[in-house]
């Protein structure tokens, strides 16, 4: 079953954390010095915030799979969308190890499809392959993003 994703990067943790816990009625279920993250059932999402981009708002979105199957399956609509996907395999990033593909639609906006596989203790630092014209992959040295962190952000 798929989750919807949004990541979003604030200025202020804690503040954000008081603001979006009154929002869900929720606390986040993991909470680092520059992340948090509420995973919810009503409405199904996995909400995330984080320090880390160049400007605060809308990092990226996504959808979370619960299986390699699903997965695999959303990198074919991913395919099919007339835009370059990067693959990401067995990443570390955002205190989270996953499997991912990612592209950019049409306005500039990341999403990533991708399958957590644990839980890791960095935010991020491995390296993630970009999207280039013509649908091909290249690697570039960053963290969760199809371009790195940054705009494109961190799952």
């Amino acid at each position: 079953m798929k989750r919807f994703h949004v990541h979003v990067a604030v200025d202020d943790l804690q503040k954000n954390i008081r603001f979006y816990s009154t929002v869900f009625g929720a606390q986040p279920e993991v909470v680092k010095d520059d992340y948090a993250k509420w995973m919810l059932e009503d409405p199904r999402i996995n909400f995330a915030i984080s320090t880390h981009g160049k400007q605060t708002g809308i990092n990226h979105l996504g959808l979370q799979v619960d299986s390699e199957e699903e997965l695999e399956a959303l990198h074919g609509h991913l395919a099919a969308a007339d835009a370059p996907v990067a693959e990401q395999k067995g990443v570390a990033c955002c205190y989270a190890k996953s499997d991912k593909y990612w592209v950019t639609d049409p306005q500039g906006i990341a999403w990533e499809a991708y399958r957590t596989l644990g839980s890791v203790e960095m935010f991020g630092g491995d390296a993630a392959p970009s999207p280039v014209s013509g649908g091909t992959e290249q690697k570039v040295a960053a963290c969760c993003g199809p371009t790195g962190c940054g705009p494109a952000g961190c799952a």
